[in-house]
């Protein structure tokens, strides 16, 4: 069988559903199925461990006209597929496929990023009536797909993301030049993601200044993420308490296992994630972590991390304070985490897809 998957993410976005499609693929690798993967994309992503049956097709377009350009191709060459970055690819198909259903965040004002959240709202309808097979990448997000479209319910599966190996609390020998490259010294707490308005790193920098000086003298709040959009606040909250926290920029998956597992603690207080694969990536680093206590993160985390309404400085503050505190709770959350982050795995993602696929094919 022919497998078509829109793959443009792999190579094109560093984190969240580049991540995501990245690992597919390694995961597809790794079994043992007879079938031709052909891969879409702008270009090749070259760093995975793909075989021959992995072949990509480049299209030049962008944008919609990308997507439209690339699903015609996939509907003429496959006998199934499988969109990842846009709904719109699917509008050309003539065969039978599955979408992956990231998050709503497109249709909320508050969250959603400046471009392409448009096309997304669109466009999610006709996939709604091209698809035969719908995977969510949390038991949130699928509840929330079929609430909007009730008649999904049956077709709506969850595929979970996994962390990927090298996030582990195993020191390497290069990790106190990695540390001191980005000027970091213990204790800090560590928070990762696109600086852009749903991470709520705003309140979270807040609450963190206004811990009482005794609990959080010595400690460092590190962020590390690129810039994405509506970066004002972020970097407003920054500059106002500048002594207390460092900014990093983008870094790369190598360098932020480290950072992951010489934190205390990692914070990720967002006000909304399909799934939040950074809570994942901390638990299994052997790092204690305080989220979010909406949408997906109190799924991912299962009970293995400190929650706190993200809405309120207070119960931010009020989890800061615990966990800055008190090791020995740290040390158990640090357990906990990755207990719960062995329950994860990315093998099991990649078969539960192709078996999706399998399925739609008579």
């Amino acid at each position: 069988m022919k497998i078509a998957i829109d793959a443009r993410v792999a190579a094109d976005v560093p984190a969240g559903r580049g991540r995501y499609v990245r690992e597919l693929l390694n995961g597809l690798a790794r079994l043992d199925a007879d079938h031709e993967f052909l891969l879409y994309a702008t270009r090749p992503w070259s760093e995975g461990s793909l075989d021959q049956r992995f072949r990509w097709h480049t299209v030049s377009a962008r944008g919609l006209a990308w997507a439209i350009s690339a699903g015609r191709q996939m509907s003429h060459d496959a006998d199934v597929g499988l969109a990842c970055t846009s709904y719109a690819v699917t509008a050309p198909w003539r065969i039978p496929g599955a979408t992956i259903v990231w998050d709503f965040a497109a249709f909320d004002r508050r969250l959603r990023t400046p471009r392409g959240s448009l096309l997304e709202r669109l466009t999610l309808p006709i996939a709604t009536r091209r698809c035969g097979a719908f995977v969510a990448i949390s038991e949130s997000t699928r509840e929330e797909l079929t609430r909007r479209y009730p008649r999904l319910r049956a077709k709506a599966t969850v595929a979970y993301p996994g962390a990927d190996e090298r996030f582990s609390p195993q020191t390497e020998a290069d990790d106190e030049e990695v540390l001191l490259r980005h000027g970091l010294r213990r204790p800090y707490a560590l928070a990762t993601g696109t600086l852009e308005p749903r991470k709520n790193l705003p309140r979270l920098i807040d609450a963190f200044a206004s811990l009482d000086e005794r609990r959080r003298r010595g400690w460092t709040l590190a962020l590390a993420g690129a810039a994405g959009w509506q970066t004002d606040a972020t970097f407003a909250s920054v500059a106002a308490h500048r002594e207390l926290v460092r900014t990093l920029g983008y870094v790369p998956d190598r360098e932020l296992a480290c950072l992951y597992r010489h934190a205390e603690i990692f914070c990720y207080v967002s006000l909304y994630e399909g799934f939040g694969i950074p809570v994942l990536e901390a638990m299994q680093s052997g790092t204690a972590v305080l989220t979010s206590s909406v949408s997906s993160m109190p799924e991912v985390a299962g009970g293995a991390a400190r929650l706190v309404d993200p809405r309120e400085v207070a119960s931010i503050r009020e989890g800061l304070a615990d966990l800055l505190g008190d090791a020995e709770l740290r040390r158990r959350g640090a357990s906990a985490g990755l207990g719960r982050a062995g329950q994860f795995d990315w093998g099991n993602s990649a078969r539960h897809v192709l078996e999706t696929l399998e399925g739609l094919v008579p």
